[in-house]
């Protein structure tokens, strides 16, 4: 008995790795790294909506959830180590200290004004953006790419919503990650 635990558990692993090394690190790293950046932007569209109680905060967050269920299907499919989980999908703590810094700076901001909070919402899905580009460039897996697509449809449709909420308030977004043709791309659509 205790050699068929011992042979079940070396399969385990073994098809665990069979999982991760069909991909690249590069596509295991942005897998975990979007996982993150998406829980960053619910978290931080949790907190402008819990100090603003307004939209577009209330139903894009609800939005970055599905988008992290995306993410977490990728994960699972792949057998990786969800750094969300590790986390415990603690409110604003983070795996990677590149976001928890992101995260820290943002609420920070956001916290100024609800003008503020626009703009950082904006400045979110900006980055969404330009990362999931970045990370579409480096992979042939299609799954990926598609999964990735999709946030980006997404996240152009939510920096349309805070652009349009700040020419509400009559206020020009400046982007300040996409270059300002790529910006314009989205905004026009």
């Amino acid at each position: 008995m205790k050699q068929l635990f011992f042979l079940l558990l070396l399969i385990s692993y073994s098809l665990n790795g069979i999982a991760q090394n069909q991909l690249t690190l590069k596509e295991q790293a942005a897998i975990l790294y979007m996982r993150e950046e998406e829980k960053l932007a619910r978290d931080v569209y949790d907190s402008m909506f819990a100090k603003y109680d307004v939209n577009p905060f209330g139903n894009i967050r609800k939005s970055e959830q599905i988008h992290m269920d995306k993410v977490k299907g990728l994960i699972e499919t792949y057998k990786l180590t969800d750094p969300v989980e590790f986390k415990k999908d603690t409110h604003g703590l983070f795996t990677n200290r590149l976001l928890q810094k992101y995260y820290d700076d943002l609420i920070s901001s956001g916290s100024l004004s609800f003008t503020d909070a626009l703009k950082v919402g904006a400045k979110i899905e900006e980055l969404d953006i330009h990362d999931l580009n970045e990370h579409i460039k480096q992979t042939q897996n299609q799954e990926i790419i598609s999964v990735f697509n999709y946030l980006k449809i997404a996240s152009g449709n939510h920096l349309r919503a805070f652009v349009r909420r700040l020419k509400m308030q009559n206020i020009a977004y400046n982007p300040s990650i996409l270059s300002k043709e790529e910006f314009e791309a989205i905004i026009v659509e």
